[in-house]
């Protein structure tokens, strides 16, 4: 199990997709964006039923479950970003998410998530022909955490539920500036003393919760027969980031070398949603999630008179979606056993002034008898920066998850 964790939390560490705020904590993921949730939107926090499993925002959905479920997600995301006539474009695979679940009868339902919070990662090269100068900016860093849930349906209130999950933080961050020599302004006489070299600015560290070994989110599930609802809160935290700066010259000598500890105070959260079904099948879903965010970021900085800080402002999402669920019965035609989805979403970002809209399609497709399901979600949209420091982003993804739902530990009949 160790061996297995390591290796997800490599593949999270390798995941990127935005520039913007890259100097602060990066692109921050979805909660609970998983292939599924993406293609309805990323609502349907409320919606319960066998094959939703976990959901990071709302633990307390968990305790309606009555079989095990094996979640694996995985994004494949191209992004176009210009600013004062640059252009970049990114193409990214990651793997943004892990979860297990499974129900323990009247005892409540646990389960386990990988989630990938904040990610950014660039590695870009520039150089300037009059100048004889080329500068190359490396960026990559993750912010994942390990969330364990419970959650358990009320004694004398079947209908409602509640539920709780720790976050376990970890994670490492790193950039490089490297510039090479410029020799213009030396006589002709004095270039052969410059020789080559080259200046790096580099800085890595690693992540953690400031005196506190998790931060929690605790909430409340009601499902009725048309309507489901939820209510979660999610703790405020600090995390804490050990930086060791060195400025080297052409690779070898270490000109200074400093170790910093930067703080960012994440501000707690709300989250609600709402999930109407009609017909048995027909699901329509709406939810927010809400951060006030009250301090500035500060950056990585370091040298070259980098700005020191990334301004905020709240920190909102609202997302809206329709899932029409498939036939259980195995021996309907197949495309009546199709989960189809479609979504749109709106969110303001941490980073102050930056703005998301998007929209998605997808659909879970049936495989064999024991209701495993391959979930695919197309996704696009556009980020809008209103200030000049961050970059104007269009994206376009595929996620695709793997669901497989069994009864472990559950005696065959």
């Amino acid at each position: 199990m160790r061996k297995l964790i390591s290796a997800l939390c490599v593949l999270s560490s390798l995941s990127f997709g935005s520039m913007i705020g890259m100097e602060a904590l990066g692109e921050e993921q979805v909660m609970g964006g998983t292939a599924s949730a993406a293609g309805r939107g990323f609502a349907g926090n409320a919606k319960t039923g066998d094959a939703e499993g976990l959901s990071v925002v709302n633990p307390a959905r968990l305790a309606f479950d009555t079989k095990v479920v094996f979640n694996l997600n995985f994004l494949l995301e191209m992004d176009a970003a210009s600013n004062h006539g640059s252009n970049y474009i990114a193409n990214n695979i990651s793997m943004p998410s892990f979860n297990l679940s499974f129900p323990m009868g009247d005892f409540g339902a646990m389960g386990v998530s990988l989630w990938q919070h904040y990610a950014s990662s660039m590695d870009e090269e520039y150089e300037n022909e009059k100048a004889s100068q080329t500068a190359q900016i490396v960026y990559q860093g993750s912010v994942y955490e390990i969330v364990p849930s419970y959650a358990i349906r009320l004694p004398f209130f079947r209908s409602m539920s509640l539920g709780g999950s720790a976050h376990f933080v970890m994670g490492n961050t790193s950039r490089s500036l490297k510039l090479d020599g410029n020799t213009d302004d030396l006589d002709e006489g004095d270039v052969w003393g410059a020789g080559e070299y080259t200046l790096t600015d580099y800085v890595e560290g690693t992540w953690e919760i400031k005196d506190h070994p998790a931060y929690y989110t605790m909430a409340l599930q009601y499902r009725g027969r048309m309507v489901s609802y939820f209510f979660s809160f999610t703790t405020g935290y600090t995390l804490s980031n050990d930086l060791e700066y060195d400025f080297r010259f052409s690779e070898m000598d270490t000109l200074a070398n400093n170790v910093y500890t930067r703080e960012i105070d994440i501000p707690a959260m709300l989250a609600t949603g709402i999930n109407y079904r009609l017909n048995k099948r027909h699901n329509i879903m709406l939810d927010l999630q809400w951060r006030a965010w009250d301090k500035d970021v500060e950056n990585l900085g370091g040298s070259w008179n980098m700005a020191k800080v990334t301004e905020t402002q709240s920190d909102f999402m609202m997302s809206l979606g329709y899932q029409c669920d498939g036939s259980p019965l195995f021996y309907d035609p197949y495309w009546k056993r199709i989960n189809y989805r479609v979504g749109a979403w709106y969110k303001n970002w941490y980073v102050k002034d930056v703005f998301e809209a998007g929209g998605s399609i997808g659909g879970g497709f049936p495989l064999g008898r024991k209701g495993t399901t391959l979930d695919v979600a197309l996704q696009g949209g556009m980020r809008f920066a209103d200030v000049d420091s961050e970059w104007d982003e269009t994206f376009f993804a595929i996620r695709i998850g793997l669901t497989g739902i069994g009864n472990w530990g559950q005696s065959r009949r």
